[in-house]
């Protein structure tokens, strides 16, 4: 648009001067003389100077309106990337939620996304499972792990101010371990904003926020360790509590199976993993990059040995090995748990 005010400016000085120099030399010529040029008479009365100076206006109103037209493909092009819950809650993509003077520390990041992240409680035969959750919408929609509320006969959830809610199961998928809640009565919440995993790189710095053994907004940090884990957890019912002496919840990594047997009951994914310490109840909170994103969906742990004597403790290795589902893969499977699919 630029471009075009010019050339609105520059056709006026162009053709201003010539047509009333040449009409002043005429009158000026001996009567009969010489014929007066016919070129000249349609020039006169044309005064293109004038007519392009009132255009002026309009090419300024379609420069106002170009500029408005792209403010609200800005605008459509956000709301694409939106997640829309049922009663018009939203969770942005790939923003910067921590404030600029806070950004890159986990001060800033815990500040700014412990209010998105819940504490999942499922009444289940075998007792009670705790868990995370992560909040999308601002109506209460919670993702979680499947496992952490499989076989529940009651949910309930506890927010990040104290208070706590009743919750349905919306929709479950067992095979990417994802599964979707709806608070009762809520609103005003705040919801996460989901990021992208594909942008996720090795050694990346992240946050883990979570209710592990029921302690409610646990903050811990590290970084990205590997990508693309094959993980394998068990699906069963009750599985977040821990399953042997030793702790921890059942399931596999490559090939190997840690805190008792996952049994037949399970799925296998690839994981982001990360060194950010996850212990039981870490299950369905989030991992975060260090603007404030949800990368992932924290849902496996290794913990070692304690059973056995101080010595073999004390070699059993780092319990540095945390594993969370991609968010992209979240992000994917959302429109299936909110139709109510539940596999």
């Amino acid at each position: 648009m630029t471009e075009t005010f010019r050339h609105s400016g520059e056709y006026p000085q162009q053709q201003s001067a010539a047509p009333v120099h040449h009409g002043g030399t005429q009158g000026g010529t001996a009567h009969g003389a010489w014929p007066p040029p016919p070129a000249f008479a349609p020039e006169e009365p044309q005064a293109p100077a004038p007519r392009r100076r009132r255009a002026k206006g309009p090419v300024a109103l379609i420069a106002a309106v170009a500029i408005a037209a792209a403010a609200v493909g800005g605008g459509t092009a956000y709301a694409v990337q939106t997640l829309t819950g049922r009663d018009g809650g939203t969770s942005a993509t790939s923003t910067d939620v921590v404030p600029t003077s806070k950004k890159g520390t986990v001060s800033g990041v815990a500040e700014a996304v412990s209010p998105s992240i819940v504490e999942v409680g499922a009444q289940t035969a075998q007792g009670k499972s705790t868990g995370s959750g992560v909040i999308t919408t601002s109506d209460g929609e919670i993702v979680t792990n499947n496992h952490v509320i499989a076989g529940a006969t009651s949910v309930k959830v506890r927010t990040d101010d104290g208070k706590t809610y009743d919750a349905e199961v919306v929709g479950a998928d067992s095979k990417k371990d994802l599964a979707l809640l709806q608070l009762k009565g809520a609103s005003g919440l705040k919801p996460a904003t989901l990021g992208n995993s594909d942008n996720v790189r090795v050694g990346d710095e992240v946050v883990a926020i979570g209710s592990p053994e029921g302690l409610t907004g646990t903050v811990t940090s590290g970084i990205i360790s590997a990508l693309d884990r094959d993980v394998t957890v068990a699906t069963g019912e009750g599985q977040e509590q821990p399953q042997s002496p030793e702790g921890g919840w059942p399931f596999e990594f490559d090939g190997r199976q840690f805190n008792g047997d996952t049994g037949s009951s399970k799925t296998t994914y690839k994981a982001l993993q990360t060194d950010a310490s996850l212990n039981p109840g870490n299950s369905g909170g989030a991992l975060i990059d260090m603007n404030g994103n949800v990368i992932g969906i924290n849902s496996a742990m290794y913990s070692p040995s304690s059973s056995q004597g101080g010595s073999e403790s004390a070699s059993s290795g780092s319990v540095g090995l945390g594993f969370a589902i991609p968010i992209d893969a979240v992000k994917d499977d959302l429109g299936k748990l909110r139709s109510g699919s539940k596999t």
